[in-house]
């Protein structure tokens, strides 16, 4: 008997007949002399195509998650197989994305692409340099970092900058912890001023924010003019417009701030672009990107990152509000294997089969649903298929949704494409055909400060309290100096659990959440606390995904997924 090969997600990827990037603009209307060409299947998109009388009238989809493993549970792969599902019953649907950054690409979770038969392509050009939006951010971040210490070094323009108050740090796109808090302006005084410093990813800086947030083009030199940098000896703050920066980072953002247009395995199209983490920054992409599918399609699929605690609170929190978005249904996407993981499971169970672990691990899936409705919004639950999930638990799954008053429907994008996603994509025409979603956010900005933090630790994360360190009580008080407290609260915390504590699982109770200090995103208009252990650069583990890829003579790469 003949064994049966399973393709690699790459394999899929390479072996797939792409079509011209302009035959699938012209699936949105789109006239092959309007894109900006990268090549024949990757291509930019003029901002004057956003409608906002269609963005308001046309359907947005959130696709979020719950509690994640660490190698994820799919997000990706349901939102351009619901797309492709959507397109099979007849509705015009445009997925769209974040970028992948280079860091989990070559860390710990590979490519970002989607996977098996629910892909976006060229999928090696989007894991890696893509059509260079990542590196004219990381570019901008560092021209002002640069513009900083040259002002500090400089005898006839400078503003006095204190070394010791700058909150500004460089970026780059990888892993890499070592960079975190760094000296620099070592070797003398031709070298510059001796401080610490540190890097972020790229990522998580506020410049990726600002282009995320930015509305156009005047917008963003705006937001990148209000970056705050720090304080003057005589405790004035130092703005980025201070230094004359925001014209000269808008330029190197010139492109990048419009949104990419590729295709799925099935030949619809997916828009690209931005891309923020989920636990250290505000995880989703561009409200140009999100603007520009509901100006061109009936139907726009979008996900945020990791747990819909992270990513949707944020998606529905900073940008939905900010933006005037208001989504029409939320896809909660489930795997057995991470209900078996809050179930106790360890990570070589993960695809054992165990009813126990799964009942135990429902608590998790059951508060999201929860949350979601804290927003106005019924999810659908989406049971992303793995071959070891078993009749039983799928039963056990559907059966106890089906108790909240909820639809759980399996999703099998990864082994089928659209045609394993037309179950899911009925059941999230009927939900917004049904007119009962009506978003709300969680909180009013014009709070203050504390209560919109208790407000998404204790109702969101499930704590009871929130307990504050020295020195977040003391950036609390620089937060209201600023005249801040107005702005959305974006959390930075572990992915892994409700709890800033990785290692409370399923839907933990009695605990407390832990804000050491905050961030402040004066330009992109958001406060950061950063809380328990979280960084903002991340560190490679210790076999990194790059180990296993490898390329050829012919350009040929292998172990990228």
């Amino acid at each position: 008997m003949e064994e049966t090969k399973f393709l690699t997600d790459i394999e899929i990827a390479q072996n797939n007949e792409m079509e011209h990037i302009k035959t699938i603009a012209a699936k949105l209307n789109i006239n092959e002399d309007d894109l900006e060409y990268y090549g024949k299947y990757k291509a930019k998109l003029p901002l004057s195509f956003i409608d906002e009388e269609k963005v308001a009238q046309n359907n947005l989809i959130l696709v979020t998650a719950m509690t994640p493993t660490p190698a994820g549970e799919g997000k990706t792969t349901t939102s351009i197989g619901l797309t492709e599902g959507l397109n099979k019953i007849g509705k015009k649907t445009t997925v769209v994305l974040r970028e992948p950054s280079l860091g989990p690409v070559f860390g710990i979770k590979g490519g970002a692409a989607g996977g098996g038969y629910a892909q976006v392509v060229p999928m090696e050009d989007i894991n890696l340099h893509f059509t260079g939006d990542f590196s004219a951010v990381e570019k901008a971040n560092n021209l002002l970092s640069a513009l900083i210490d040259n002002n500090i070094q400089s005898k006839t323009r400078n503003l006095g900058i204190d070394p010791r108050t700058i909150v500004w740090k460089r970026v780059m796109d990888m892993n890499d912890r070592a960079l975190r808090q760094i000296t620099i302006g070592l070797g003398g005084t031709a070298n510059g001023i001796p401080r610490e410093d540190g890097f972020n990813i790229t990522p998580a800086s506020e410049v990726m924010a600002i282009l995320c947030m930015a509305k156009d083009m005047e917008d963003l030199k705006t937001k990148l003019g209000n970056i705050f940098i720090g304080f003057t000896f005589d405790k004035k703050p130092i703005y980025a417009r201070d230094l004359k920066a925001e014209d000269a980072m808008a330029i190197l953002l010139k492109d990048a701030i419009k949104p990419n247009l590729v295709q799925t395995l099935e030949e619809n199209p997916a828009i690209i672009h931005g891309g923020p983490f989920a636990n250290i920054a505000q995880g989703t992409n561009t409200i140009i990107a999100t603007k520009m599918g509901l100006s061109l399609s009936d139907y726009v699929v979008t996900e945020a990152g990791f747990g819909a605690d992270l990513g949707a609170e944020k998606f529905l929190n900073i940008k939905c509000v900010s933006a005037g978005l208001k989504p029409k249904a939320v896809v909660l996407v489930a795997t057995i294997r991470a209900l078996r993981h809050h179930g106790g499971a360890k990570k070589d169970e993960y695809n054992t089969p165990s009813l126990e672990r799964v009942e135990k691990g429902f608590e998790n899936l059951e508060k999201h649903i929860e949350n979601c409705r804290k927003f106005g919004l019924n999810p659908v639950v989406a049971i992303n298929a793995f071959p070891s999930d078993t009749d039983a638990e799928v039963l056990w799954i559907k059966d106890k949704c089906k108790e909240m008053g909820v639809q759980a429907i399996v999703a099998e994008g990864w082994a089928h494409g659209g045609d394993g996603m037309v179950d899911l994509a009925n059941a999230v025409v009927t939900e917004v055909e049904s007119g009962q979603n009506k978003f709300e956010g969680l909180y009013d900005w014009n709070l203050p400060v504390k209560e919109k933090i208790d407000k998404i630790a204790k109702e969101i994360y499930g704590a009871t309290e929130v307990i504050y360190s020295k020195r977040a009580k003391l950036d609390l008080k620089r937060i209201a100096r600023l005249g801040l407290e107005h702005l959305p609260i974006c959390m930075a915390k572990t992915q892994k659990s409700f709890s800033d504590n990785d290692k409370l699982l399923g839907r933990p109770k009695d605990f407390s959440v832990n804000v050491r200090e905050f961030e402040y995103a004066v330009g992109a208009g958001f406060i950061i606390p950063i809380l328990g252990k979280m960084m903002r650069m991340p560190g490679l583990p210790a076999v990194p995904s790059s180990e296993g890829m490898t390329i050829d003579n012919t350009g040929k790469i292998s172990g990228l997924s």
